[in-house]
């Protein structure tokens, strides 16, 4: 195998535009900014440096963080590959939003469709489950898109005007590309810097928060329920406990049960509680975890895929699909 070698004009290269790139996102550029900045290198090739520097001092805030990033971007262009790199970076930051804007449509097209599921479904668990990377890996397949085409020159763009500025982003693509700038890979870095600082903590409602929406739904309100350990056993605790019609629940949440449902078992046989609950996924559900549960009266509640795929859930009594968590089926549960 060859070693692996960067040379040092490669890795100063894309360096230079990785700075240019962040410096510019810095600056926090509004779009009339970026659209004067790019017309004064297109209209100023020669001196566009000269020109820069007059346009930062004169028209925007003097010792504003903006000016001063874009003060600090002049001072690196000093050769006449960094006037075409810093060209090129503030096309590629003119379209960060555009394909940033793009990759999050998935991710809200994602959010819609949890309005139309069950929230304990194996569905609804996944899509909230891969929601905060959905956005990043379709972000991630959209620059490769994107760099793909801008490679091959293949624009199609209903705006004559889009259509000419990814015509010139194309030119540059590959007149770069012969000095070794990796414009795929150094923009995918900055790309994935601003979808983390703009993605905020989006993991969805995680399985108990699910649980007490669906409570709420049925008329149990939150306010009505608490979160306790057992009187008698108090190595067990209730991730939600009320009482409907003068009747004690207590119930258990666990996406998988793994072995922790001996323990609610255990609580079963000296607790003083008028039903006990667990309700789970049910994705590491076996025949005998299950007949070992309601041998002890324990109810169980796991999610509709998982039940409707299995006749032996679908015939245990006192085992239902999460659909089913409703007041009537736990009033029912009380044995007259």
């Amino acid at each position: 195998m060859k070693k692996l070698l960067i040379t040092d004009d490669k890795f100063n290269i894309n360096l230079k535009l990785y700075f240019f790139l962040k410096y510019l996102i810095k600056a926090q550029l509004t779009g009339n900014q970026s659209f004067k900045i790019l017309e004064i290198c297109t209209l100023n090739p020669t001196n566009f440096r000269d020109k820069l520097q007059q346009y930062a001092l004169e028209e925007i805030k003097d010792k504003s963080k903006k000016q001063g990033f874009i003060l600090e971007i002049i001072d690196k262009v000093n050769e006449e590959v960094d006037s075409e790199l810093f060209a090129f970076s503030l096309r590629l930051f003119m379209m960060k939003d555009l394909l940033l804007a793009e990759a999050k449509t998935k991710h809200m097209i994602n959010i819609s469709t949890l309005g139309t599921l069950d929230p304990l479904s194996l569905e609804y668990d996944n899509l909230t489950l891969y929601k905060p990377y959905s956005t990043r890996v379709q972000g991630a397949l959209l620059v490769l898109e994107s760099f793909n085409a801008l490679e091959q020159n293949a624009v199609n763009f209903m705006s004559k005007d889009a259509e000419d500025f990814i015509k010139d982003l194309s030119a540059l693509v590959n007149t770069l590309k012969t000095k070794n700038v990796e414009s795929n890979q150094i923009f995918m870095l900055i790309f994935n810097e601003s979808m983390n600082q703009s993605i905020t903590s989006d993991s969805g409602l995680n399985y108990e928060d699910r649980i007490t929406q669906v409570l709420s739904s049925i008329g149990i309100s939150d306010k009505d329920i608490t979160k306790k350990h057992d009187t008698i056993d108090s190595s067990t605790e209730y991730d939600f406990f009320f009482t409907l019609n003068s009747k004690t629940y207590g119930i258990s949440a666990k996406k998988t049960l793994r072995e922790r449902y001996k323990q609610f078992i255990k609580t079963a046989y000296m607790g003083k509680l008028d039903v006990m609950i667990e309700i789970t996924l049910g994705t590491d559900l076996t025949k005998e975890k299950v007949e070992a549960i309601r041998a002890h009266d324990v109810f169980l509640f796991v999610a509709n895929e998982i039940y409707d795929k299995h006749n032996y859930l679908q015939n245990a009594l006192g085992v239902y699909p999460s659909r089913e968590l409703t007041k009537e089926t736990l009033v029912a549960m009380i044995v007259p």
